[in-house]
């Protein structure tokens, strides 16, 4: 599990328990229970990176209106095995990332890619992490940029939501080591979608 990226158990566990039902609540519904559940783990798990003398207190995380045009499908080109990296990180360390590959996709007419990464110790890769900045970052978003995680499919399409695009723990506590995505994931265009500073609300 990547630390500094927002994957926890409960909110994983809760996601899959919903899946069977998906089909039947409307895509707008589904991304509000996602964040109204990711607001309560941020006020009340003991795992949420906010200082536990603040939590009670959170407010709501803040984000870009649902926009389907940020939600597109995928295709992921397999790289080569062996294809590792060291990543930054936002406390100066480095970790060792293996690229699983490429997804090449189009928003709003322009075609992109952005690499997907494992953590190199992970035999399992039932999850992608996909670490990317755009042209947000700074004034909208979190300047360290933000995060994707996808479940590992068989056949090699994804369906990539920048509406459940978030940012790293680091944003919210300092103590985090969170990856800083790699200049290859520098996206040209803005994407706005998915969580945002509390500044530009």
């Amino acid at each position: 599990m990547l630390r500094g990226a927002r994957i926890n158990g409960l909110v994983v566990c809760l996601i899959l328990a919903a899946a069977c039902t998906a089909a039947e609540i409307p895509y707008e519904e589904q991304i509000a229970a996602r964040r109204a559940e990711i607001d309560r783990f941020m006020r009340e798990s003991s795992d949420s990176p906010i200082v536990e003398a603040q939590r009670a207190s959170f407010p709501p995380l803040p984000y870009y209106p649902v926009d389907q045009a940020y939600r597109v499908p995928a295709a992921l080109a397999v790289a080569a095995p062996g294809d590792v990296m060291e990543m930054p990180t936002s406390t100066g360390q480095r970790r060792r990332m293996r690229r699983i590959g490429a997804l090449e996709f189009t928003v709003k007419d322009t075609p992109l890619k952005l690499t997907a990464f494992a953590e190199e110790s992970d035999s399992d890769l039932m999850r992608l992490f996909v670490p990317f900045f755009d042209r947000t970052n700074g004034p909208e978003t979190y300047p360290g940029g933000r995060y994707l995680d996808l479940e590992r499919t068989a056949t090699g399409v994804y369906d990539l939501d920048f509406n459940r695009a978030y940012s790293p723990y680091c944003h919210f506590n300092p103590k985090y080591d969170c990856p800083v995505p790699p200049r290859e994931n520098r996206l040209p265009i803005p994407i706005r979608a998915g969580e945002k500073l509390e500044t530009a609300r």
